[in-house]
């Protein structure tokens, strides 16, 4: 396919996850700092147990930099103990937040007027943020336009028969972001509706028969995948 027909297949998925799943309202948090944090927690972690891990800290009064910064690593894992790795978590909470005092007194405006490059490059030389942490931050948190990419987003794009050529991180963000138009709401949306489909049907086992892109309404055999021919 050339590109302009990947980009019609990438946006007729959109359209179609959209139709059926409707808004997912992600990331759930009340202001950029929560977002922060649940992208740090949500490392190998079920969102329902970061959900607790944050209602923890606000319980505490511990959902800010300066207060994260004041109490010790061991307090802080104890109060994100149902994130899993809570040790390890609690040394890359302190981490950031010492990081965003030292570097930008704290404001997140000041680190998110960096361009997206930038603010990549500053967070990706933080311990404990790689890649999709980093653009999680930059998507959900500062509102910019990168495409977050995860196992979901692997194993959808590559059922549907657009892997790209390698199978690197920066591979599959690379494919999204020049098929699709540069908007940080529709990046926000399509990610969630992807993951929405990859919890729902589009598992490891998948789910074909009961899946919104299969028009076939076939099941998968021998690794081929109805929703590759579903869309075209």
């Amino acid at each position: 396919m050339d590109g302009q027909a990947i980009s019609q297949v990438l946006l007729n998925t959109y359209q179609k996850l959209s139709a059926y799943y409707g808004p997912q309202h992600w990331w759930p948090a009340e202001e950029p700092f929560e977002v922060i944090v649940g992208a740090i927690l949500t490392q190998s972690a079920a969102w329902t147990n970061v959900e607790k891990a944050i209602a923890n800290l606000k319980k505490a009064g511990a959902l800010t930099p300066k207060t994260l910064r004041k109490l010790p690593s061991e307090q802080i894992a104890s109060l994100i103990y149902p994130s899993g790795y809570y040790n390890v978590k609690a040394r890359k909470l302190k981490t950031f937040v010492n990081w965003l005092g030292r570097r930008y007194g704290d404001n997140l405006s000041n680190l998110f007027n960096n361009n997206i490059d930038d603010l990549r490059e500053q967070l990706l030389t933080v311990y404990g943020i790689g890649e999709e942490t980093a653009d999680s931050i930059i998507l959900y948190a500062a509102d910019k336009p990168v495409f977050v990419i995860d196992a979901y987003t692997r194993r959808v794009l590559n059922r549907l028969g657009l892997k790209p050529p390698t199978e690197t991180y920066d591979a599959y963000q690379t494919f999204f972001m020049e098929h699709l138009p540069a908007d940080s709401k529709l990046f926000n949306e399509y990610h969630a509706l992807l993951v929405c489909l990859g919890k729902d049907v589009c598992r490891k086992n998948p789910v074909c028969e009961r899946c919104c892109l299969n028009a076939t309404g076939r099941h998968a055999t021998e690794g081929q995948y109805p929703c590759s021919l579903a869309l075209r």
